[in-house]
C-alpha cells in the first residue's frame, strides 16, 4: 500500500463474521487476505483482513480505531491454531462441570481462546427464563485453566444456530447465518403476513426456533409490489361484474375478486377500478397498506 492508498481496513475474525475496522496506515502493503494481529475488548485477536477503504472514504468515528498491530507470521498462525485444539477439550470440560452442577437448562455451546492464549470466553446458552447462578461453574474453570482470564458469555438462539450450523428448515445443506449472514436482522410476524407465508409455526420458524431470517429477504420487494393494490374487502369494481377483494397476488399482478352469483375470479390490477366513497369509480393507484397486526421482535 503506496503513500495515498487506502488507511482503513474491515478485518474479520471468523469466517461467517461481523467486519470490524482498524487503521492500517503503518502497514505499507496490507491487502485483502491478509492475515493480521489486532489488540480488541477481547484481547489481542488474529483476524483475516476482507476489505480495505480509500482515504477519501466516509467513516464516522474515524479517530476512535484502534490501529492494526502487524501482519500475522506463520509462528503466529500456528499459535493460533495450537490454541483453538484446545477449545473443544473446553467445551467437554464445561459440559461435564455443567452436569455435576444439575445445571438444568445451561448448556456450553463453544469456547474461544484469544489469539495468546491469555483469555478464554466460554459460550452457552440457557433454555430456561429464570436466571441461572454460574458462580461455581465459572470459578471452577477459571481454576481449571489458571492462569487464563475467564468469561462466561451467554448468546442467543439465532447464535446458538450459527454456531453449530446444520441443514437449515428450508432443506439447505447449510443454514444461512452459518454460511453469509453477519448481522441479524429484526424479524417480525408483518413480514411473513405481507408476502402471504402460511404463519404455521413450522412454516415460518427456523431450526432455532425463532423467526426465519429469510423473510426479510424479499420484504421490501413485496412492499413495493403492493403498491397500488386494493386491501382486502375492498369493494371493486372488475370487468365481470362488482364485488369484494379476498386476496392480491403482488408476483403476478393479479387480485382474487368474489362476485356475487359469478364466485371468486382472479382479474391483472390494470382491470380493477375501485369506487370512491361517493360512488364514482376511479382507478387504482397506490393505496395505503393493509393494516397487520403483529409484534415487532428482536432477536439477538
Amino acid at each position: 500500500m503506496t503513500t495515498g492508498s487506502p488507511v482503513i481496513a474491515g478485518v474479520r475474525f471468523s469466517r461467517v463474521g461481523k467486519i470490524y475496522h482498524f487503521t492500517a496506515g503503518n502497514i505499507p502493503d496490507l491487502s485483502v487476505g491478509d492475515a493480521v494481529i489486532v489488540e480488541t475488548s477481547r484481547g489481542w485477536q488474529l483476524g483475516r483482513v476482507v476489505q480495505i477503504l480509500p482515504e477519501s472514504a466516509t467513516f464516522a468515528g474515524l479517530s476512535s480505531l484502534k490501529p492494526i498491530d502487524r501482519k500475522a507470521t506463520p509462528r503466529d498462525l500456528l499459535m493460533r491454531q495450537s490454541w483453538q485444539q484446545k477449545e473443544a477439550g473446553v467445551v467437554e470440560a464445561c459440559q461435564t462441570r455443567v452436569r455435576e452442577l444439575h445445571l438444568s437448562g445451561v448448556k456450553i455451546i463453544a469456547a474461544e481462546y484469544s489469539f495468546d492464549g491469555s483469555k478464554l470466553t466460554v459460550m452457552y446458552s440457557c433454555e430456561t427464563e429464570d436466571k441461572v447462578d454460574l458462580k461455581s461453574l465459572r470459578q471452577d474453570m477459571q481454576k481449571l485453566f489458571s492462569p487464563v482470564q475467564l468469561e462466561m458469555r451467554q448468546i442467543g438462539p439465532r447464535d446458538v444456530a450459527k454456531i453449530l450450523g446444520g441443514m437449515g428448515a428450508c432443506g439447505l445443506e447449510t443454514r444461512c447465518c452459518s454460511r453469509f449472514l453477519c448481522d441479524f436482522n429484526s424479524i417480525s410476524i408483518r413480514m411473513a403476513k405481507e408476502q402471504g407465508v402460511s404463519l404455521t409455526p413450522s412454516e415460518i420458524t427456523g431450526m432455532c426456533g425463532r423467526l426465519r431470517c429469510c423473510l426479510i429477504y424479499e420484504y421490501e420487494t413485496y412492499l413495493e409490489l403492493r403498491k397500488g393494490f386494493p386491501k382486502k374487502k375492498k369493494r371493486v369494481i372488475t370487468p365481470a361484474g362488482e364485488g369484494k377483494v379476498v386476496d392480491t397476488f403482488p408476483l403476478r399482478g393479479c387480485v382474487m375478486v368474489e362476485i356475487p352469483d359469478v364466485g371468486r375470479r382472479e382479474f391483472p390490477l390494470k382491470e380493477i377500478i375501485v369506487p370512491d366513497e361517493a360512488g364514482q369509480s376511479v382507478e387504482v393507484s397506490d393505496s395505503e397498506e393493509e393494516s397487520v397486526d403483529g409484534e415487532e421482535l428482536t432477536f439477538e
